[in-house]
C-alpha cells in the first residue's frame, strides 16, 4: 500500500494564562490516508475540523505528533499541500485569470508560460468568457471553481477543502460536488475533505472519519463501498447516512473525557 499521509499521536492545545483554562483540541488522532484516496471528515462543530486542515497545511503549529507525507516530516507550509477555503479567498483586486495564475506567479513561472496553463484551468472548468471579471462579478459556484483551480494548477500532492461549498445554495452544492467528482476522477488527487454535511460525505467519499467532541478523537472510519456514479437516495446510502447520524448524535449526548 503506498502511503500518502499519516497522521500519528497529533495533540493541539491552545494554553492559556491559567493553565486549569488550557483548550485540549485533540486528544489524539491518527489516521492513514492513501494515495488518491477521497478522506471526508465530519465531526460536531467546534471539534476542531479546520484546525486539522490548518495544521496539515502548515498554518498552525501542532502540540505533539507529526504529519508525514510519503514518509517525510511535514513541518510548517508545503508547495506538497493545497488547501481550498471555505470563503473562497480570492483576490477581490485581481481578475479571474489572474487570481488563478497567482500560485504559479510566486513559484516564478514565466508569465506566458502561466497564463497558458492558467488558461486550461478556465476552459476545463467552465470559466471561458469570465477571465476579465473580478470576483465580486462572479457567482458563489464560479468563485468556488476559481479557489479550486488556483489550487490544482499548483499540482499539490494532497488537496485540502474546508467546507467549499457549505455557503452554496442546495442545487449549486449538488452540480459543485458533481463538478469536483469529474475532476477528482481525472487527476485522481489525495482529497482531505471538511463537511457537516453526512449527505455530501457519503456522495463523495471513498471513506469518512468521523470526530468526537472535544477533546477530539476519531470515533470511527467508515468504509464508502458503493460504485459511482452514486444515487444519493439509494437504501445503502441511506444506511449508511443513518449510521453515521446516529454516531455524531451519541457522540454529542456522551461526549469523551
Amino acid at each position: 500500500m503506498a502511503l500518502s499521509l499519516e497522521i500519528s499521536g497529533l495533540k493541539k492545545v491552545y494554553p492559556s494564562v491559567a493553565p486549569d483554562d488550557n483548550v485540549q483540541v485533540f486528544d489524539r488522532i491518527d489516521c492513514i490516508v492513501e494515495k488518491g484516496q477521497f478522506l471526508t471528515i465530519v465531526g460536531p462543530s467546534g471539534c476542531g475540523k479546520t484546525t486539522l486542515l490548518r495544521i496539515i497545511a502548515g498554518l498552525e503549529e501542532v502540540t505533539s505528533g507529526e504529519i508525514r507525507l510519503d514518509g517525510e516530516r511535514l513541518n510548517g507550509c508545503n508547495e506538497k499541500v493545497g488547501m481550498v477555503f471555505q470563503e473562497y479567498a480570492l483576490f477581490p483586486w485581481r481578475k479571474l485569470l489572474p487570481n488563478i495564475e497567482v500560485g504559479l506567479e510566486i513559484k516564478g513561472v514565466p508569465a506566458k508560460e502561466r497564463r497558458a496553463e492558467a488558461m486550461e484551468y478556465v476552459r476545463a472548468f467552465g470559466l471561458e468568457g469570465f477571465e476579465n471579471k473580478y470576483p465580486k462579478e462572479l457567482s458563489g459556484g464560479m468563485k468556488q471553481r476559481v479557489a479550486i483551480a488556483r489550487t490544482l494548477i499548483a499540482n499539490p500532492q494532497i488537496v485540502l477543502m474546508d467546507e467549499p461549498f457549505g455557503s452554496l445554495d442546495s442545487q449549486t452544492r449538488n452540480t459543485m460536488q458533481n463538478f469536483l467528482l469529474k475532476i477528482w476522477t481525472e487527476r485522481k488527487d489525495t482529497v482531505l475533505f471538511v463537511t457537516h454535511n453526512v449527505d455530501e460525505a457519503v456522495y463523495l467519499s471513498d471513506r469518512i472519519a468521523v470526530l468526537s467532541p472535544r477533546p477530539t478523537k476519531i470515533l470511527k472510519v467508515f468504509d464508502v463501498n458503493l460504485d459511482r456514479p452514486r444515487d444519493r437516495t439509494s437504501r445503502e446510502a441511506n444506511r449508511l447516512r443513518r449510521e453515521i447520524l446516529a454516531l455524531l448524535e451519541h457522540s454529542e449526548q456522551y461526549p469523551c473525557q
